[in-house]
């Protein structure tokens, strides 16, 4: 395996009049081989990249790795953050397709986990001569319940779980970290993911909850055209199973698979389960 590394470029986006280094702003680091196809991981809501790191090594022996941290998470520049700009996920769509610009990535194997699930679905149909196939990681479209569909929650359920961590950031993390990484079990998960949330400044997380619990995707799902692997797992308090059936109905080429884990990070509580998933979908065919 080839030994990570980091690049810088500069660039002049269009919302910035100066001009930004977009590897150093998004923290890219490149692993694996670099004859090998491409795979790009985006984490989700309050996360990094550290979040992969249990399955990298195994993707890694395959496949050249591309990681990031959204700008506000890890260790990415956050003076590049603005409310503005981060109140909708389109925004954290155009900072992957910049990432690929970067670094002239075709044929990309992107996997989203949670909310970047959707924001990978907006890459690529915003872009999709540069993306090969797409793994959605136990996404949603729309969290909130809406006539027929069932995202998992009321308006009530979200419009609460929002003032709660717009009240008391620390304590929600607290509260919601066990909740979402499911594994009683294992307490030593839901330890790890309450401490990447808050490692996250808690006003950069308050936009990007609003963004993540309030968006509706449900009409970008049809208009995907690459081959995609939908993952759910067994049991998950934030994507039920019939959310990620849903998200497989609606995008014309996608598979669907379950795993036997529980709970919404699979890459931390199943992680050569969900390394394997990927990889199998991702290897040229």
């Amino acid at each position: 395996m080839e030994a990570a590394h980091t690049h810088s470029a500069r660039v002049v986006p269009a919302w910035k009049d100066e001009p930004v280094d977009v590897r150093s702003k998004s923290n890219v680091v490149v692993t694996g081989r670099s004859d090998g196809p491409v795979v790009l991981l985006a984490h989700g809501f309050g996360c990094d990249q550290n979040l992969w790191r249990l399955v990298v090594p195994a993707l890694a022996e395959r496949f050249q790795v591309v990681l990031f941290d959204h700008v506000g998470a890890g260790k990415s520049d956050s003076t590049a953050w603005s409310p503005e700009r981060y109140a909708s996920l389109d925004a954290y769509a155009e900072d992957i397709l910049d990432i690929c610009e970067e670094l002239d990535l075709r044929d990309v194997v992107l996997v989203g986990h949670s909310v970047s699930a959707m924001i990978a679905v907006l890459a690529v149909n915003r872009a999709p001569r540069r993306f090969g196939k797409l793994v959605l990681l136990t996404p949603s479209p729309r969290y909130v319940d809406d006539g027929d569909y069932r995202g998992g929650f009321s308006r009530a359920d979200i419009d609460e779980l929002l003032e709660s961590l717009e009240s008391n950031y620390l304590g929600w993390s607290a509260t919601m970290a066990p909740v979402i990484m499911g594994n009683p079990e294992r307490p030593e998960l839901g330890g790890e993911l309450k401490d990447s949330f808050c490692r996250m400044d808690p006003a950069i997380a308050r936009v990007f909850a609003r963004a993540t619990f309030l968006s509706d995707n449900r009409a970008d799902l049809a208009e995907v055209d690459v081959p995609t692997l939908v993952i759910q797992t067994a049991r998950d308090a934030i994507a039920p199973q019939e959310v990620g059936r849903f998200v497989h109905a609606q995008i014309p080429v996608s598979e669907l698979m379950t795993l036997d884990a529980t709970g919404h990070c699979p890459q931390l509580s199943a992680p050569e389960a969900t390394a394997e998933a990927i990889a199998t979908f991702a290897r040229p065919r």
